[in-house]
């Protein structure tokens, strides 16, 4: 099954070997697969960044939730995340990138929806449909990424989509900073607006661009493979230690420092700026340096962050650590190049899923678990999210200089020679 839009292209190249395996090479300009890839990601960026911008407000303000029911409704909002693995049945029946689009439809609807259901239960129940597209547009937008981009420029490019995204976080912060008291917005009409904007754009992705073919043929089953321990150790980390970021660090500069709406947009802003101006030079060193020592800063860094997140008495210093925190995340570029270079092509959509559901199992626990902790003790809640930053610091170690099939660890001993169904 395959959306409506779908016109003829010419064969791809008879031999792309010198292309590093860039099989879409010969799909270039406006309706290329990295404009796509751009498109959906600011489509997807532009609901989903107002709904967090606006939705710790709207769940104290609008509906008078507690740490406790935040933490209930984050864990709520990763079930999803951790059925990613399920992906891998529907695309039996519709292509990725179909999937994709038909994801972010439903994330547009979810976000449009929330302000007008004002209840703890309603709010659950946004929540649980704004995810589903969002996680399932995800898991699908990591594996087409992993196959439609060149190795060697897989690290570069990555970087520019996370800029690209940072822009539509811009442009929605910007709105939301600038209108939220000018014209004095509800809730609801500033959930409308967000949601009604991704439909549209997903509607143009949908009508404007051909459906790809695909390079390789991607296995239709779960895969799970002892030679990609690392990776899923990484992923299962990152999942865990996002969490504190998410959840904790945000509603702490609402709870602890009283940030309303249009100071929390403002601090989202500067993240953007960043994001947009670094992003793409991000990726650039990750090529450069490769995936072991860009996580390594990264980790060291989180370690310095999370141990004064959780002694912070100053709102001003609380802001700047939100900012730090929010840059390193540029870094997980380098888990995903990693594992494009250890993975059998083949294995690429199923992985995808499995990934994102192994970095929400700890997402489905700690929101409400930690959310208990936080009633007594916040500051335990963020030296647990240093913890976390320093066992991710000792795995990546275990990155080789030059990851790949047979070599995917510093444990793997000597390369060797690799057959898909090792």
């Amino acid at each position: 099954m395959t959306l409506p839009f779908d016109p003829h292209f010419p064969p791809p190249p008879a031999d792309h070997a010198a292309d590093d395996g860039n099989f879409y090479a010969s799909f270039t300009g406006l309706r290329s697969p990295f404009v796509l890839l751009a498109l959906m990601s600011a489509a997807m960026w532009l609901s989903f960044s107002s709904w967090w911008v606006l939705i710790k407000n709207f769940a104290v303000d609008g509906v008078g939730m507690t740490g406790r029911e935040i933490g209930f409704q984050e864990s709520i909002r990763e079930i999803p995340g951790f059925l990613a693995f399920l992906a891998i049945y529907v695309v039996f029946y519709i292509r990725e990138q179909s999937f994709a689009i038909f994801s972010l439809l439903l994330l547009g609807l979810g976000v449009a929806a929330t302000g007008y259901f004002p209840t703890v239960l309603g709010l659950y129940i946004t929540t649980f449909v704004m995810s589903v597209g969002f996680h399932y547009y995800e898991t699908m937008n990591q594996s087409l990424a992993l196959q439609w981009l060149p190795i060697s420029k897989a690290p570069h490019l990555m970087g520019r989509l996370v800029a690209i995204g940072a822009g539509a976080q811009l442009a929605a912060y910007t709105i939301i900073l600038a209108s939220w008291q000018l014209f004095a917005l509800s809730f609801e009409t500033a959930f409308l607006i967000a949601g009604a904007i991704t439909l549209i754009i997903t509607i143009v992705a949908w009508r404007l661009f051909p459906t790809f073919p695909q390079k390789t043929a991607q296995q239709k089953k779960i895969i799970l493979r002892k030679r990609y321990w690392l990776y899923y150790a990484l992923t299962f980390m990152s999942g865990a230690r996002r969490q504190i970021f998410t959840v904790f660090a945000s509603f702490m500069m609402v709870e602890k420092f009283g940030y309303e709406v249009h100071a929390v947009a403002g601090l989202f802003l500067v993240n953007c700026l960043i994001n947009m101006a670094f992003a793409g030079y991000v990726g650039k060193l990750i090529g450069i340096v490769g995936e072991r020592r860009a996580l390594t800063f990264e980790y060291v860094g989180l370690i310095g962050v999370f141990v004064t997140y959780a002694f912070v008495t100053s709102a001003n210093l609380a802001a700047v650590l939100y900012v730090i925190d929010h840059a390193f995340f540029a870094f997980a570029i380098a888990i995903k190049t990693y594992f494009q270079k250890i993975a059998d092509p083949s294995e690429i959509a199923p992985s995808a899923g499995v990934a994102f559901t192994i970095n929400h199992i700890a997402a489905i626990g700690i929101p409400a678990s930690f959310g208990l902790i936080w009633l007594v003790s916040p500051a335990t809640v963020f030296l647990a999210g240093a913890a976390m930053a320093f066992v991710s610091l000792i795995l990546c170690r275990f990155i080789p200089d030059i990851p790949r099939a047979g070599h995917e660890t510093k444990l793997s001993g000597r390369a060797k020679k690799f057959t898909p169904a090792e």
